[in-house]
């Protein structure tokens, strides 16, 4: 006589997981992509992101209401609601670092090593193309309060080297660092100053955040100020000193090498 050996049913939930997992990150890898090629405006894109990070979270609630299923009634779909939950936190991870910045840091999008008298970028109309519009003014009081106390060692690059050699050594530095320069004068003329605009982008994203340098003369020395600010949005999650203190970090490797 033969025995029919009936297979518990899989858990819904955990098939819904999966399947939520898998979209959500498509749709964030979608949403990156966009806005690396520039296909859209940053509102869009936003837009795009955020309903991805939405399916990661109903998959991440679903993996774990499938998991109590499972436990209780002994179904299948462990599988499924591990492939899911990896899938949603792979995606989440990102936001999820990027929260805890927000809470720790303050919301500040514009960071200079000289907050006495901030570097000011070129308002010619090749720059404000290349911003896209986008103005840089006054950094205002609060933030620079915010700024010396939430990072006290973004502070002014005195290099002893004359304008000329200190020149030189920032151009090789800022090619190091992958920016964009945007429009450039060596130090000379009336003022005796440097000045460099430039461009990076962030790493997932690819949003473009704006940089300017001043190269002042001085007494045998050159001192360096740099200034940081992001095109988009009011909090900068720390990126705009963490991208001074690289350029600082990458100067001294370059002088190291001569």
């Amino acid at each position: 006589m033969r025995r029919l050996i009936l297979e518990e049913p899989v858990s819904s939930a955990a098939l819904w997981s999966r399947r939520l997992g898998i979209f959500g990150l498509a749709l964030g890898g979608i949403s990156i992509g966009l806005s690396r090629l520039g296909s859209l405006d940053i509102a869009s894109i936003l837009a795009v992101f955020g309903a991805a990070i939405l399916m990661s979270l109903i998959a991440l609630l679903l993996a774990g209401a499938a998991a109590v299923v499972i436990w209780k009634t002994g179904r299948r779909g462990t599988g499924a609601l591990i492939c899911g939950a990896f899938l949603a936190f792979v995606l989440l991870a990102w936001p999820g670092y990027l929260t805890v910045q927000a809470v720790r840091l303050p919301i500040i999008n514009d960071v200079s090593t000289d907050l006495v008298d901030p570097p000011t970028y070129f308002n010619s109309a090749r720059a404000d193309a290349a911003r896209k519009g986008v103005r840089h003014e006054t950094i205002p009081a609060e933030s620079r309060d915010a700024q010396r106390r939430a990072y006290p060692d973004v502070q002014p690059i005195v290099l002893d080297l004359d304008a000329d050699e200190a020149w030189a050594l920032v151009g090789k530095a800022v090619e190091s660092r992958g920016w964009t320069i945007v429009q450039q004068q060596p130090p000379g003329g009336r003022s005796g100053l440097g000045h460099i605009d430039a461009f990076d982008k962030s790493l997932i994203m690819g949003f473009a955040d704006d940089v300017t340098i001043r190269l002042r003369p001085l007494a045998g020395q050159t001192r360096i100020d740099v200034r940081s600010a992001s095109r988009w949005g009011r909090h900068d999650f720390g990126s705009n000193a963490r991208r001074i203190q690289r350029f600082a970090q990458e100067l001294q490797a370059q002088l190291d090498q001569r």
